[in-house]
């Protein structure tokens, strides 16, 4: 026993030796990965290499409409009349291109089929309408809108909390791998052309302020993870202390004197982080409560009570009419932005919740989207980096002229013939740069797979023992989830918007 011992130590004591941190063996073995990754069919170097040759077409293309001549100052660009026309134009597309798909039942193929609130689809599509309504709204210096594009801005930063948080509460998915997934995603294309184009940053202030909301959002979810795996408490009160802890965070920051910190940025980030401080974090509340507002829609619109459906589908859209009218009759119809922004932050939220009652009053409602905006939704971190260089130019500060005659004092057909040539290049150009970030994306993750030893493994990790409230919200929510989740590469970001 004595000498069993005695070999117990001994092994105890290599064992430690061996998980000694070993530089060197780090070094080799951190080149083999990079090797084998190089050597990857698929994925790999050659893919990478070849998206950063594209990328690099881009960048030259980028850089020359942003120099573009001739080109006028945009603010000579005022025409609201032209604002509402592409706004009906982008209607009668959406008509067209309406998609109604029948509700399936859940993953236990059994039982009802499912309601969906917001899902895959629809969120592009709300995304898509959002988008456009940006760009055209600085196309145009469309100025009496300015208090709902400032809630458009919102609802993307919302749908940065809300999408994340489903993604992490569900997969429990932490790695490394998804962490730089979604900082490539947001950040890779944006980077090379502030650099390259010699651009401050700022220009493109969504993307930090994306950044941020993912990160806060991640950090929130696993602490929530944690107070249930590692402390044993229930999915609810574990959830719910994490995001009242977020809050906390959220207040310390942005009510007291730490938010000047901000101020060694820049100004600009100092009013752009606060015009959305609770943005994301409403976001984060709103998916701890989406399972229960699923189980509202099975009830409201299911498939047991059509008289109960109608009259909850009134109701439901008065309540979302009401809401809305409640912001911009208190709010949105100030006209001074400088008063206005000091309370968007508190109040955008009644716009948004009054929104989605009306988009989602019926089941069938829930069932269609446009492809058309769903299509605009998926490019929306591209276009909205690209419209400062290419659909307008000098920074977003001018208007090209690609067609003689369609300068400022043009005619209004000749203008708009340019507006649609412009256009053409500009969407073009975006829809190759999101391929272009997927593909770099997808072979850094793959990269990180083999320098950490996942490459063969799943990155989705299954909470264990889990407590049947928890089984319950996961049931509740298991499509929602597939439908709403951040991107991993096949979306277009939830979120990115601008606003002057």
């Amino acid at each position: 026993p004595a000498q069993a011992m005695k070999g117990k130590a001994a092994d105890d004591g290599n064992s430690k030796e061996r998980r000694r941190f070993n530089p060197a063996i780090t070094i080799i073995s951190t080149m083999k990965s990079i090797k084998a990754w190089a050597a990857q069919d698929k994925n790999g170097l050659k893919d990478f290499m070849k998206a950063q040759l594209k990328v690099a077409i881009i960048l030259f293309i980028a850089n020359a409409g942003n120099k573009f001549e001739p080109a006028y100052p945009r603010n000579d660009n005022h025409a609201p009349t032209m604002f509402w026309i592409v706004n009906a134009l982008l209607a009668i597309g959406t008509f067209f291109t309406w998609k109604w798909e029948a509700s399936k039942v859940g993953r236990s193929g059994s039982g009802n089929p499912r309601i969906i609130c917001l899902g895959r689809e629809q969120t592009e599509e709300w995304k898509g309408w959002m988008q456009w309504a940006f760009i055209f709204y600085h196309y145009y210096r469309v100025y009496y809108v300015y208090n709902e594009i400032r809630v458009f801005v919102s609802a993307y930063v919302w749908m940065t909390g809300f999408g994340n948080f489903l993604y992490f509460d569900k997969k429990a998915d932490f790695s490394i791998e998804r962490f730089v997934s979604m900082i490539i995603r947001i950040n890779y294309f944006p980077l090379l052309l502030s650099f390259f184009l010699t651009v401050p940053l700022e220009l493109y202030y969504v993307v930090p302020l994306h950044t941020t909301g993912f990160v806060v959002t991640m950090i929130t979810c696993w602490i929530g993870y944690k107070f249930e795996t590692a402390c044993g408490m229930g999915y609810w009160k574990s959830r719910t202390i994490a995001v009242a802890l977020s809050l906390f965070g959220h207040i310390i920051f942005y009510e007291t004197p730490a938010v000047n910190f901000l101020l060694l940025f820049s100004k600009e980030y100092h009013f752009r982080f606060q015009a959305d401080k609770y943005s994301a974090w409403l976001g984060m509340a709103s998916g701890l409560l989406w399972g229960k507002l699923g189980d509202y829609m099975q009830w409201a619109h299911g498939y047991e009570n059509d008289q109960r459906r109608r009259i909850v589908s009134i109701v439901q859209f008065c309540g979302g009419f009401g809401l809305i009218a409640f912001w911009y009759g208190l709010f949105g119809s100030i006209q001074d932005k400088y008063t206005y922004n000091p309370v968007h932050p508190y109040v955008f939220i009644f716009a948004v919740v009054g929104w989605l009652m009306i988009r989602n009053c019926t089941r069938y409602l829930t069932e269609c989207h446009s492809t058309l905006l769903e299509f605009l939704g998926r490019h929306t971190l591209e276009t909205y980096v690209l419209q400062f260089h290419l659909f307008m130019t000098h920074n977003v500060q001018y208007i090209p002229a690609v067609i003689p005659g369609s300068g400022a004092d043009g005619s209004a057909v000749l203008k708009f013939l340019n507006m649609l040539l412009c256009g053409s290049v500009f969407l073009t150009t975006a829809v190759f740069a999101r391929r272009v970030t997927v593909a770099t994306q997808v072979s850094v993750v793959d990269l990180v797979k083999n320098i950490t030893g996942t490459m063969d493994t799943s990155m989705t990790q299954v909470v264990p023992q889990q407590s049947t409230e928890r089984k319950d919200s996961e049931h509740e929510a298991e499509e929602t989830i597939e439908l709403t989740k951040a991107e991993s590469g096949e979306n277009g970001f939830n979120s990115t918007k601008v606003l002057d």
